[in-house]
């Protein structure tokens, strides 16, 4: 691991060794920034996000790393005795530091695994209803009349298709919770 601290920090991005800085901390499983103000917090993170094209997140509970949220990909908030501040600019937000296990491999698999399959539902769903149309414009002689009357149209998108959405938002679970949490490897079977 590394540990660095402001100062430091300070003379990497004024005297430009940014190359090396990203270079020493490859070799680490973890870098420790302590001491470091608000805007080499996001500093450091941008140049993580620019050099090294990786996702990013942060996670702060204060004011001083709201810039540092704002600056990676994915910014958790974590609300306790420094305020809201981190909460607020924030993308996810949790109370307590212990959760971020949880709403990383449980609740990202499962939004992962919905989103996926929604992306196919959607794709199915206009494919349909577009090949309906084409067909039936041979069928018209390409006159452009609509075959669906506007009103049903919008109960079809209404009725038809918004319920698979919701039930999918909110019961399916592909694996339970505590698999997820015992093999943090699923995670990465998703992608």
């Amino acid at each position: 691991g590394l540990v660095i601290d402001g100062r430091t920090l300070n003379i990497i991005f004024q005297g430009g060794l940014e190359e090396k800085f990203l270079l020493l901390t490859k070799h680490c499983r973890s870098v420790l920034c302590c001491r470091a103000t608000p805007l080499q917090k996001s500093m450091v993170v941008k140049l993580v996000r620019r050099q090294l094209k990786a996702m990013t997140l942060s996670i702060g509970d204060g004011a001083n790393d709201v810039s540092m949220i704002q600056a990676a990909d994915v910014g958790i908030g974590i609300s306790g005795q420094e305020g809201m501040q981190a909460v607020m600019a924030s993308d996810f937000a949790i109370s307590r530091f212990k959760h971020l296990k949880k709403l990383l491999l449980v609740h990202g698999h499962w939004c992962y695994t919905r989103l996926a399959k929604m992306v196919i539902y959607f794709f199915y769903k206009n494919v349909s209803y577009v090949n309906l149309l084409f067909w039936y414009q041979f069928f018209c002689g390409f006159s452009g009349t609509t075959m669906i009357d506007y009103w049903q149209m919008i109960f079809f998108n209404l009725f038809f298709t918004s319920m698979p959405p919701l039930l999918f938002g909110v019961l399916d679970k592909d694996v339970s919770a505590e698999t997820l949490l015992d093999l943090p490897e699923l995670y990465k079977s998703g992608q």
